[in-house]
């Protein structure tokens, strides 16, 4: 083998490794921190407004956890312990989102229910949580696709499935 041959094949080396390197670490960025995204967090929503209408319509604790993903404190919701029957609507825009009969005491601190009604939400992998190897699935209104929640496997027969949300992101309609 010539200089002229070894060069090239040393150049060439060094550009795959960078270029394994550059792909390893931007595969490594997108379990760490997100950045996927889905057609949920790309759709428009049948009811859409700025975020300054949000905030002022929601108030600070509803506009954290509705527009950015925030998540309360849990055992702090008072819909928590709501057991009469009625319907649980999106607190931004009144979508029903859950009845009362599947609702449940999952012993996190936050509502459970076990079934959303139709066409009440969407789902998407979570971009605000995302760690190695869990990636949580996010809950969203179908209709403002405000932040409700997470759904994990967890839940008890017969979907298997706990809808996690937060309180301060419904609002309780008595039957």
């Amino acid at each position: 083998m010539d200089g002229g041959e070894e060069s090239g094949q040393t150049e060439a080396m060094i550009d795959r490794r960078k270029f394994l390197s550059q792909v390893g670490a931007g595969a490594a960025g997108v379990l760490l921190f997100g950045g996927c995204s889905s057609e949920a967090s790309a759709a428009r929503f049948p009811v859409m407004k700025s975020a300054e209408a949000w905030r002022r319509q929601l108030g600070p604790a509803r506009y954290h956890i509705l527009r950015e993903g925030g998540t309360e404190p849990s055992y702090t919701s008072p819909l928590l312990n709501e057991h009469r029957p009625g319907t649980f609507v999106c607190a931004a825009c009144a979508n029903p989102l859950y009845s009362s009969a599947t609702k449940y005491d999952s012993g996190t601190g936050w509502p459970s229910f076990w079934r959303p009604l139709p066409h009440g939400i969407v789902t998407q992998p979570d971009a605000h949580e995302r760690y190695i190897g869990n990636s949580p699935t996010e809950v969203l209104c179908a209709r403002c696709g405000g932040h409700l929640g997470h759904v994990f496997d967890d839940g008890p027969k017969p979907t298997g499935l706990r809808y996690c949300m937060d309180g301060l992101a419904l609002r309780f309609v008595p039957a």
